[in-house]
């Protein structure tokens, strides 16, 4: 009854730790806008980019990375005497990247969750996660799309998990985390077949007054068919013209 008490616990405190939106949270205090009000409004480190700035890009991919490795490493090091294994391990990464996806902290509108699951991943399997990068860094520099880049990585991360390390108690929250990792990526992959997917490092595009874009359409197609006109209010394009002999 202890233990699973103690499990609880470890996986509130995962989901809380998750909560916590880097994104948000790095751009207030560098004074950038919210990461959720352009570009695809994902709060996450790609969007975070979009924005030209790449310390606070790369503070984001940081963070977000440590708060999926933290609480799996300490409950790894830590909970064996209070019954968590590798399993209930696993399981408080997975809370950790349910916690990004819908944060408590932020109205549970989160991000898509990369950097936490590779976090996670590096925490219970450091191989798997170096390996499952690979993946994503390859994908990347070949395509240049993030999005394609996740969604090759989240399918690879089960599949490696099985084929070289085998089935053991983490595989189940392994493959969740993939699945949730796809689901949330739906958007990018009608993008993706669209042809309208953004691209690495591409800045997130200013918005088009509407005043001066109606403005610019009206004196386009208006100019043409009002020609100026003289002092006696006759219009010079109309005016007879006198030849002399």
């Amino acid at each position: 009854m202890q233990d699973t008490l103690f499990s609880v616990l470890a996986l509130l405190a995962g989901y809380l730790i998750g909560s916590l939106s880097f994104a948000v949270i790095v751009s207030r205090v560098m004074g950038l806008s919210d990461p959720r009000s352009y570009g695809s409004g994902n709060p996450g480190a790609t969007n975070v980019l979009r924005s030209g700035n790449k310390a606070a890009a790369i503070l984001t991919l940081v963070f977000d990375a440590l708060k999926g490795y933290v609480p799996v490493a300490l409950v790894l090091k830590y909970g064996a005497p209070y019954g968590m294994e590798e399993g209930v391990a696993a399981l408080v990464g997975l809370a950790a990247f349910i916690g990004h996806l819908w944060p408590v902290f932020f109205r549970f509108q989160g991000g898509k969750g990369v950097a936490t699951a590779a976090g996670v991943l590096l925490a219970i399997n450091p191989w798997l996660g170096l390996a499952v990068l690979a993946v994503w860094v390859a994908m990347a520099v070949v395509f240049r799309y993030s999005s394609l880049a996740s969604l090759t990585a989240a399918v690879a991360a089960p599949l490696l998990q099985m084929l070289i390390w085998g089935v053991g108690p983490e595989l189940p929250a392994i493959a969740l985390m993939s699945l949730l990792l796809i689901w949330r990526h739906a958007p990018n992959i009608r993008k993706l077949m669209a042809g309208t997917e953004s691209k690495l490092g591409q800045k997130a595009a200013a918005a088009k007054p509407a005043a001066t874009a109606a403005a610019g359409g009206r004196h386009g197609k208006g100019a043409h068919k009002h020609a100026p006109k003289t002092a006696h209010g006759t219009s010079q394009s109309n005016k007879p013209k006198h030849h002399s002999k």
